[in-house]
């Protein structure tokens, strides 16, 4: 698909604290659909930004390396224009944040010793003693 102007987008992606394995998720995602592509890379102090051609597959992507990766998943929308028939139109950001920690990890915390089930702005956690499940503040991780 050809797009109207090299420097067109409708989105970012914005990734923070990623690995090479995260970057290379993104590109081989983005290579496999032929109806998208990424116009701009922008390197920032502790990750990258992405400019892409389709905002629906940005909100896919973020999903899927929510889902693949655990971490924090932010999706924004701004208005951006409105097109001749009044219509409008709203550029997206799509920001995901890789957690320290996995899924499935044994932490300590006041003592306790718990087992991450699910990272994301809340921390689901099963306390491995008494096998009641818990939620965890951010800051108590780090």
């Amino acid at each position: 698909m050809r797009f109207p102007r090299p420097d067109y987008y409708q989105g970012i992606l914005q990734l923070r604290d990623v690995n090479d394995e995260i970057i290379s998720f993104v590109h081989n995602q983005i290579k496999k659909r032929n109806d998208v592509a990424i116009t701009k890379t922008v390197k920032m102090p502790n990750g990258i930004d992405l400019y892409i051609t389709s905002q629906k597959y940005i909100r896919t992507l973020g999903k899927k390396l929510k889902d693949s990766f655990g971490g924090e998943l932010k999706i924004s929308s701004k208005l951006h224009t409105r097109n001749r028939q009044g219509k409008d139109l709203y550029r997206v950001n799509v920001f995901f944040k890789l957690s320290k920690y996995k899924k499935g990890a044994i932490v300590s915390i006041r003592g306790d010793k718990l087992r991450l089930l699910s990272i994301g702005k809340k921390i689901f956690a099963r306390n491995l003693k008494t096998g009641k499940k818990t939620t965890i503040r951010n800051k108590d991780l780090n």
